[in-house]
């Protein structure tokens, strides 16, 4: 079975600090879409402590991740990664069903789900 989202083993340390300086090491990863940003999709990342009904399951690197069920079709096969440069670090985000990408490199757009731009 494909993977909805793939953790590099880079963004999975990055996860484990965060969890551990927010003392949120019991937590799952919740990794979701909503609509916005200037190409109508956003990324959407954060901790949460309960599994929603229709939400996916998966663990990788030791962490729980949970994707919604709205969500899941859109980051299908979704590679999250970190990387660290002169400026400090950040997420990076590959997501193959992305048809197009704002400079900012934070929304998107798919071809069967565009939401509604904003500007960036």
């Amino acid at each position: 079975m494909e993977q909805i989202v793939i953790l590099t083993e880079e963004a999975a340390m990055q996860i484990k600090d965060m969890m551990k300086q927010n003392e949120e090491e019991s937590a799952f990863l919740r990794v979701s879409v909503k609509g916005g940003g200037c190409s109508g999709l956003s990324y959407g990342m954060g901790f949460a402590h309960e599994v929603e009904e229709g939400d996916k399951e998966m663990e990788q690197h030791g962490i729980r991740i949970l994707v919604d069920k709205d969500s899941a079709p859109v980051l299908m096969g979704t590679k999250i990664g970190y990387k660290q440069s002169m400026m400090g670090g950040g997420f990076t985000i590959e997501n193959p069903n992305a048809i197009a990408s704002c400079g900012c490199g934070s929304s998107f757009r798919t071809a069967t789900q565009a939401g509604t731009p904003e500007e960036c």
